[in-house]
């Protein structure tokens, strides 16, 4: 095994983590799980937002999705001791990660080019709703405001003669979350090879809009006359393809080749179907449209649903039933990969999250990690890189300066809620 494999594939790299919410702590979540060192550093009074977000036992169940195997390391930033602290450590650091607002980071004296000075070697990366430049730059951003402006959300969903409808999960941010940690790994491969460091970004715009598929080169292509329709249920361009009701769950089946089309065929135990001149080949299909989708719906409605779904996967038929986040989690492939596993919190006790959706053969899954409490380690961590004594991490308390998990969450909700500062903002952060 590779030297510092045992401790994951970023096993020695240390991470300053100056995020909340979703897609920045996903980053840095990712570079924890691959062996990093991640140091959060939280803005008191309350510390990450997501720790009161769809709260259960008075703690975020998102915030502890997010941010297991990282340090808390909670300070008031309206100190100057505060930022002091944060410029002290910079030197013993690889990564830099933030999310706030562009100009917030550089008001705070810490924006690239002064991080740079401090330590050159240093890897920024900083991800915002929309980048740091351009007209929309400083508009409050999120998730769903990215996909809307990238033409995701106009295709995304609901009826094609309606109106789109929002997603329920956080699609733009896990994805900008991986393609932040794609570039700050690639920026460390480059660090090793030429010795120096450099500003990565990532945006939820940009994110989104790299999830286009043919529709960006077509409209090209028309002039921009050529403007994609939301699905609905089924495919206007390949036939069977879509959504179909089963006994129990909706059915996704998908018939991109005619191949497949006669593996459905056999799997209905209509093989005539596939040679027939109005179904046999997708053109004519696609122009057939709605009696194929009867045929194939009649099928389901006169077919138990277990084995409409054995018979179409022993033919190799594309299928998949709609599950619920409950029948997913409760999957064996899902449990067996480790695409789903249990962690152990300090306050809501043994719960199920997302695993690390990497596989590495070099290197060994790392152990269940917790989510901290907020200034779990204060000390700790202004011991371990400061070398503070406890006299001067005393004395950081007593000013106000470090923030820890007694704090009576109530009064910190309401301060931050009054707070008019844009390190406080909460629109102004991915």
């Amino acid at each position: 095994m590779a030297a510092g494999a045992s401790r994951g594939i970023l096993g020695g790299i240390k991470v300053l983590d100056m995020t909340q919410v979703i897609a920045g702590p996903s980053a840095t979540h990712l570079l924890a799980e691959m062996g990093a060192e991640v140091i959060k550093i939280e803005l008191g009074p309350t510390g990450d937002r997501y720790r009161f977000f769809i709260q259960a036992k008075n703690r975020g169940t998102a915030f502890v999705r997010l941010n297991r195997g990282k340090k808390s390391l909670c300070m008031n930033f309206r100190t100057a001791q505060a930022r002091q602290i944060v410029r002290e450590m910079l030197p013993k650091f690889d990564v830099l990660v933030e999310n706030f607002a562009p100009g917030v980071m550089a008001r705070m004296g810490l924006d690239y080019e002064s991080v740079r000075t401090i330590n050159p070697r240093i890897i920024m990366c900083s991800i915002s709703a929309f980048g740091q430049t351009g007209p929309l730059a400083n508009q409050p951003g999120f998730d769903y405001l990215g996909a809307s402006y990238a033409g995701v959300m106009d295709v995304m969903g609901g009826e094609t003669d309606g109106s789109p409808t929002l997603p329920g999960v956080a699609i733009g941010d896990y994805l900008t979350g991986m393609t932040a940690m794609a570039g700050i790994a690639s920026a460390l491969f480059y660090r090793a090879q030429t010795g120096e460091g450099q500003h990565v970004e990532a945006s939820l715009l940009d994110s989104y809009f790299y999830a286009q598929d043919q529709a960006v080169v077509r409209q090209a292509l028309y002039g921009g006359k050529f403007i994609p329709k939301r699905l609905g249920r089924h495919d206007t361009a390949l036939c069977p393809q879509g959504l179909f009701k089963g006994q129990k769950h909706w059915l996704c089946i998908l018939v991109p080749m005619d191949k497949m089309w006669r593996q459905l065929c056999t799997a209905m135990n209509k093989p005539e179907l596939a040679r027939h001149p109005e179904f046999a080949t997708n053109a004519v299909r696609v122009r057939n449209r709605a009696r194929v989708i009867q045929v194939v719906q009649e099928w389901l409605d006169a077919t138990p649903e277990d084995e409409a779904l054995r018979r179409m996967q022993e033919n190799r038929v594309p299928v998949a039933p709609v599950l619920n986040t409950s029948e997913a989690v409760a999957h064996p492939h899902l449990r067996q990969r480790g695409t789903v596993r249990k962690t152990q919190d300090p306050v809501l006790g043994e719960v199920d999250v997302p695993g690390f959706p990497i596989r590495f053969s070099a290197a060994p899954e790392l152990p269940d990690a917790q989510a901290p409490l907020l200034g779990q380690h204060n000390a700790e961590v202004l011991k371990e890189f400061l070398g503070h004594s406890d006299e001067r991490i005393a004395e950081l308390q007593r000013h106000g300066v470090l923030v820890e998990s007694a704090i009576d969450v109530t009064k910190a909700q309401s301060k931050t809620q009054q707070a008019q500062s844009g390190l406080h903002d909460p629109a102004r952060r991915t």
